[in-house]
């Protein structure tokens, strides 16, 4: 027992110094506090001032903090926890959803489709200048491109723009009058250079069925009517406020120089390529931004180093705005694996096509671009669903890692298809998987859209969170909101179950609860440059955390599933509670 009682020293030491040195401004006691801190994880009570976390401790320590001006809180035993962070979350395009016609990936009969339709053009929800627009659309759908075509090309649709987007964010499907307009025809279709020829579908007969993909969405989104800057803030406020109810504080926001009716997936950005980043600019300095926001560019997958410069040039123009960074740089290395699509780059062909997807980066070169991007100290985040994506993009991080040991941490994300080859390589490379485990279900998607068509060891390794954490790499939770719910309770539920509709996707990718908390604070801070400033509720850190209405650690999954938030702090500052 000696040798514990320099250490008891030392803390009544600290403690009496902050005393003597600061007023605490906030006081949360008698509560079952998870800090995220591996040194101390779990404490009874809290101390704020400025903002930032003061101390954590006993009840007993705490309260010595106390003085005539604190604010005192009894938790009353509730669970607090630092605020959660999303390391891939499209937050302002989520917030454009929030408001707008939105099937949220039900799939329904092509009647019922009509009838909503109908109903969403009467409501305005559906109408963007003079296209009618439904996001949230099941990749169920695109199977019957031939059929959307003899319903909405037709009678009443003859003559309106109709487009139906993914809930993917990839796909898309477009009647005649919206592919007119565009400039997509059987022409168009005969000509397209080879690495497109598969981004838009056609008929038998040469033309276009309406069906899009990545660079064939581009084409029609394009010619979406674009929102005005009041309603690109309102979708800021809305997305803030809507993170905030769900106890999310911090996110990546992955693509942050495109916008609405802008390519992303053959972007070639220049200096004025800013996408909504003038959006985040407003909404901090109209004092709304209760979020931290790592704003990423996206760079085009062939991009060369030399037009890192480009970049490098919107970087400068949003700087030193409060409560947003632009750590890094975002890179699509291929597409989505549904069926249709099929765009996602995998090692053994599809069954049905016997092609590889689509691999966007250039292998022999993406290495240098990595390495470029590496040396300016910015991170790199790749989106990588097929194994083969996957593959490529480790190899481009080792190269720069062998160029330098730059010490600056880079992301894959999605992981939805990973070879075992890789799974060691993520913890010596020192590259975060950012995953969205919401999505490991077994599902329409997962058992109707990918099963059939890939090979058994590609579908047997499917979102394999347990097989990276055992070989050491580090997982942080993610959303790719609006393509999937930001809720990070339900992504936690599902990591530890994998239940779906159809069963359980792989039992043996199941991860435990603790790693999920550890994924959604201290480890995606880490994934979005600020595991300095927050991520976890240690002294010196920022005072972002939030209380449950159950205890977290002992709850079952369902209820774990179903956890709400009763209030969420920022900067020790309260910025969301229930209506009471």
């Amino acid at each position: 027992m000696k040798r514990f009682i320099p250490n008891l020293l030392m803390t009544a030491v600290a403690f009496a110094s902050m005393e003597a040195m600061a007023a605490t401004d906030l006081v949360l006691l008698n509560g079952k506090i998870f800090t995220a801190d591996r040194s101390q994880p779990k404490v009874q009570a809290l101390a704020v001032q400025d903002g930032k976390v003061l101390h954590v401790g006993s009840d007993a320590q705490i309260k010595t903090l106390i003085e005539s001006g604190t604010k005192v809180i009894d938790l009353g035993g509730k669970t607090l926890m630092p605020g959660l962070i999303d390391s891939h979350s499209h937050a302002i395009f989520g917030g454009l959803e929030m408001a707008s016609a939105n099937m949220e990936d039900e799939v329904v009969g092509l009647d019922e489709l009509e009838k909503r339709l109908r109903g969403w053009r009467d409501d305005g929800k559906a109408k963007h200048g003079d296209v009618l627009s439904v996001a949230g659309m099941s990749s169920a759908y695109w199977a019957q491109a031939e059929a959307l075509g003899k319903k909405f090309n037709t009678g009443e649709w003859a003559k309106v723009p109709v487009v139906f987007t993914g809930s993917d964010h990839h796909t898309a499907w477009a009647n005649n009058v919206m592919l007119e307009r565009a400039g997509i025809d059987a022409t168009l279709l005969e000509n397209l250079p080879a690495a497109e020829r598969d981004t838009i579908g056609k008929l038998a007969d040469g033309s276009p069925n309406g069906f899009l993909v990545d660079a064939g969405w581009d084409r029609v989104a394009l010619k979406m009517p674009a929102p005005s800057a009041a309603d690109m803030l309102r979708a800021a406020q809305t997305a803030v406020r809507y993170n905030n109810s769900l106890g999310i504080t911090a996110w990546m926001d992955p693509a942050a120089n495109a916008a609405p009716g802008e390519p992303v997936f053959a972007l070639t950005p220049t200096e004025k390529t800013v996408g909504v980043l003038p959006v985040y600019k407003a909404l901090s300095q109209s004092g709304g931004m209760s979020a931290h926001v790592a704003a990423l560019l996206v760079a085009n997958p062939k991009s060369l180093p030399a037009d890192l410069d480009t970049l490098d040039k919107v970087r400068q123009q949003f700087q030193g705005i409060p409560n947003l960074t632009l750590p890094g740089i975002k890179i699509f290395a291929d597409g989505v694996i549904e069926y249709p699509a099929q765009s996602a780059a995998m090692i053994d062909p599809y069954t049905n096509s016997q092609k590889q997807g689509e691999l966007l980066i250039d292998p022999k070169h993406f290495g240098e671009l990595v390495s470029a991007i590496d040396q300016r100290g910015w991170r790199v985040h790749i989106h990588a669903i097929g194994d083969r994506a996957v593959r490529e993009s480790l190899n481009g991080i080792a190269q720069a890692r062998k160029d330098r040991q730059s010490g600056v941490t880079h992301s894959i994300t999605h992981l939805q298809m990973v070879n075992p080859k890789e799974f060691a390589r993520f913890k010596p490379l020192n590259v975060i998987a950012s995953m969205q485990l919401l999505w490991a279900s077994a599902d329409d998607y997962t058992q109707d859209m990918i099963k059939p068509y890939v090979s058994a060891l590609a579908f047997r390794y499917q979102y394999p969170a347990h097989s990276l954490l055992k070989q050491g790499a580090m997982i942080a939770g993610a959303s790719d909101w609006p393509v999937s719910s930001p809720n990070p309770w339900n992504a936690m539920a599902q990591a530890i179950t994998r239940k779906g509709p159809l069963g359980v996707l792989n039992a043996d990718e199941r991860i435990d609860r603790e790693t999920m908390f550890y994924a959604y604070t201290l480890n995606a801070a880490r994934t979005i440059g600020l595991e300095k400033q927050i991520g976890s509720l240690s002294p010196g850190k920022q005072a972002d955390f939030i209380v449950l209405d159950r205890d977290v650690f002992s709850v079952d999954d369902k209820a774990l599933h179903d956890t709400q938030v009763l209030q969420t702090w920022f900067a020790g500052r309260e910025v969301y509670a229930p209506t009471r």
